[in-house]
């Protein structure tokens, strides 16, 4: 996949009503620590503008696990019209790794990352649950959008059908109910429509 950096200055984008969505998933051999420790977590990197599909590639040639997720859109210029992927959450990728200072350094020294979300740029792990429902979603082809960022609320469950178990915030009542999804620790959020999906308190 190459990079999406150079589009024309004249380009609009068209909205898009039922998105397509994958994600730029590696699962390379684990990283293991000096000191032998194997904890392993998420983390998200804040990346260059327009460098996101790049910096997933220089990471994984590491031998880190990377995560960037990717939606559809319709872009349209004056003379052609195409469909093409971008990220999910502009200017984040996440990777998976021993957060140690010699993977942090080999981290910062990447191409195109700005630096580690978290506090004064140290690095604070995403719990597994979150990143796995963005990949149950992902993999469910199921229609989605973006959503404000949401904290609190009435978290339910997903209890049958291709997202069975995905978790999120309920909002809205009866036929126009939406699941809002979150990675908290970069403050974004997807929110799919609940018609025909039974969830239970969490």
């Amino acid at each position: 996949m190459g990079s999406i950096a150079g589009f024309s200055g004249s380009e609009t984008v068209t909205e898009r009503a039922e998105p397509r969505a994958r994600a730029f998933d590696s699962e390379s051999p684990r990283l293991v620590g000096d000191e032998g420790t194997t904890t392993m977590s998420w983390y998200a990197v804040q990346t260059r503008s327009r460098h996101e599909k790049m910096v997933a590639r220089q990471l994984e040639s590491q031998g880190f696990t990377t995560f960037l997720p990717l939606t559809t859109q319709l872009r349209q210029w004056s003379d052609r019209r195409k469909m093409v992927e971008i990220p999910l959450f502009p200017g984040y990728t996440f990777l998976r790794m021993v957060y140690q200072p010699q993977h942090r350094l080999r981290v910062l020294s990447t191409e195109g990352i700005v630096s580690f979300v978290g506090v004064q740029g140290q690095g604070m792990p995403i719990p597994d649950r979150q990143i796995e429902h963005i990949q149950n979603l992902l993999t469910s082809q199921v229609s989605f959008e973006s959503h404000p960022f949401l904290k609190v609320g009435q978290r339910v469950r997903i209890r049958s059908g291709s997202l069975s178990g995905t978790e999120g915030i309920l909002v809205g009542q009866e036929s126009d109910r939406m699941l809002v999804m979150s990675v908290e620790l970069i403050q974004r959020s997807v929110s799919i429509r609940l018609q025909g999906y039974e969830v239970e308190p969490v």
